[in-house]
């Protein structure tokens, strides 16, 4: 199997969520917001959220699609089979309540399968909590804190690896 695209890029994860959705897809769904809490990586087949266990220090997120079906990496923390159908065939990939951290253009428009997988995510979250504990007890100024976000010595990274199936679901006038 081959590796057709990939795009990676840094996001904070707002409110601990970062959200990769297709572009016309922007609305959110509360009950997979909800699911994210206890699966991680969680969608309605439009839209993805990504649960951090902190919300300060940037995360990666990387998307990549395939020319088939691939296993997991053996050295994850976590995973989770996804979908998502994109009909404008570009992916953004969201701060949750700011800016988008960026967007990648899919090979074509339809359906991708495959499934979501962690690194990093319960090392940055406990580090995360040390800092919060320090900041406190050693009396930080908001500049130590930025610093040591940026010192943290393990990258929180989700990854989509993902794989064409099908052309999107045509789009109902009535739904218009």
């Amino acid at each position: 199997m081959a590796l057709i695209t990939e795009y990676s890029t840094t996001a904070r994860p707002d409110r601990r969520i970062v959200e990769v959705y297709d572009a016309d897809a922007y609305l959110g769904d509360d009950d997979s917001l909800a699911a994210s809490r206890s699966q991680v990586v969680a969608g309605n087949g439009y839209h993805l959220y990504l649960h951090s266990l902190q919300d300060d220090i940037r995360v990666r997120v990387t998307l990549r699609i395939w020319d088939a079906p691939r296993s997991l990496p053996e050295d994850i923390e976590g995973s989770v089979p996804v979908s998502l159908e994109s009909e404008t065939g570009i992916m953004v990939i969201s701060q949750f309540t700011s800016e988008p951290a960026g967007e990648m253009t899919l090979p074509r428009p339809g359906v991708y399968e495959g499934h979501a997988w962690w690194t990093g995510r319960q090392a940055t979250g406990d580090y995360h909590t040390t800092c919060m504990h320090r900041r406190f007890t050693e009396k930080w100024d908001h500049d130590r804190v930025r610093q040591a976000w940026r010192e943290c010595p393990v990258q929180e990274q989700y990854v989509l690896d993902l794989w064409y199936v099908r052309e999107p679901e045509p789009v109902d006038d009535e739904d218009l």
